[in-house]
């Protein structure tokens, strides 16, 4: 018997972040050396607070269930975050801690969504966005957003994609894959949409809030919307500013009601994230914030090399971004050119392959993110492998013909 599979999980690409990974992982296993600029993952250690809370916990023998929306006094730590960093009042009640940003995410569209109800994904886009929103069987609304406008969605954007059906509006700053971030001035003007569409919910993601360059202040919708907190689902965690990507920490703060729902939908899918990790990121958003800084100053230098290494490759078009550790160039000036073995490079897909075979430098190309034409860096790597990185693909480059 042939098991058929639902029609849901059809609708759902495997991620291309993990499939670069993959075939590079392929190629190292065969001999090639291969540098991995395709990886959103810091490559800075755990704090240390962080590390032996949860040592402690294993020993401590507080390796049982927690409740189901997170231990009490991490979801208290998590509303104080909230507090004093960007001005939001939240109590514990309003705090749900997953296992991870996706699992807030995909508790957030389960618990809202119904069928064909429209979401808002401005593209480039993380993604995971629009293949969660058809597993809640709705319908992403992908808005592009281009290079001249940083990427980032205008109110007049917005407004022409709001129909009877919207539900939603995500968005994400600094964005992967862009690293650009929305000023407090573009949040109001979308705010000033928002508010004339009672039945939309905001969703913000906000977990590379930490990582921001040049002296600007993040800022967040409900932050700067203070009236549209009560449709506004702030979501946030611990991966990328603390490092603690495998701990599978996410959380969010809502509406009580809308926590309470995703509880129910995460009491019946995982449960409780794990309890040690949880001690942990109470010890990590407790802690110094010294680790944090010397990562983000390390992280605004690569940057500033990087993108001018990648201005100074004919065929490249690099804007530079406010945060995060992606850089989102246009490589439009080598598609259609061809390779030494007489191949055509199509698209930013043939671009990518080619560069992972011909010069052992894995990317992820900007389709998988709605934006082709673009290709997606990062440099949470060492500064030696992205020099090493570059001086390969400026050498791969070298060998194209029109």
């Amino acid at each position: 018997m042939t098991i058929q599979l639902s029609k849901r999980i059809q609708q759902v690409k495997p991620s291309a972040t993990l499939a670069i990974t993959a075939k590079a992982a392929e190629l190292r296993a065969a001999g090639k050396n291969i540098i991995s600029l395709s990886v959103g993952e810091p490559d800075f250690e755990t704090p240390k607070a962080a590390r032996e809370a949860g040592i402690a916990a294993i020993e401590n023998g507080f390796t049982r269930y927690t409740a189901v929306p997170g231990i009490p006094e991490l979801r208290a730590e998590v509303a104080a975050k909230f507090k004093r960093d960007n001005d939001l009042n939240y109590a514990p009640e309003n705090i749900l801690v997953s296992t991870g940003g996706k699992q807030c995410i995909y508790n957030l569209l389960m618990a809202i969504i119904n069928p064909g109800d429209e979401v808002i994904i401005p593209a480039p886009y993380w993604v995971s966005y629009p293949d969660m929103v058809l597993l809640a069987e709705g319908e992403p609304v992908i808005v592009p957003c281009l290079a001249d406008a940083d990427f980032k969605l205008t109110a007049s954007q917005l407004e022409a994609a709001i129909t009877p059906k919207t539900k939603m509006l995500f968005l994400n700053s600094p964005s992967n894959p862009t690293g650009m971030a929305y000023s407090a001035d573009d949040l109001k003007a979308l705010g000033e949409v928002i508010r004339q569409h009672p039945n939309i919910v905001v969703a913000t993601d906000d977990m590379y809030e930490k990582i921001i360059f040049d002296g600007k202040k993040f800022a967040t919708f409900a932050q700067v919307n203070p009236d549209l907190i009560d449709r506004t689902v702030t979501l946030n965690g611990v991966s990328k500013a603390y490092c603690m990507t495998g701990w599978r920490i996410g959380f969010c703060a809502a509406p009580v009601a809308l926590i309470q729902a995703m509880s129910k939908i995460q009491g019946q899918s995982t449960s409780n994230p794990s309890s040690i990790a949880q001690k942990a990121a109470l010890a990590a958003l407790q802690g110094p914030t010294d680790e944090l800084d010397n990562m983000v100053q390390t992280y605004q230098t690569r940057r500033t090399w990087l993108v001018n290494a990648l201005n100074a490759i004919e065929g490249v078009n690099c804007i530079t971004p406010d945060g995060a550790f992606y850089v989102f160039p246009s490589v439009a000036g080598w598609i259609g050119k061809t390779t030494p073995d007489g191949s055509i490079l199509h698209d930013d897909v043939a671009v990518c392959t080619w560069l992972l075979e011909a010069a052992g430098v894995a990317l992820v190309p900007g389709t998988a993110f709605g934006s082709a034409g673009q290709i997606r860096f990062s440099y949470a790597v060492a500064q030696a492998t992205l020099e090493d990185a570059l001086k390969r693909i400026q050498n791969a480059v070298n060998t194209l013909s029109v």
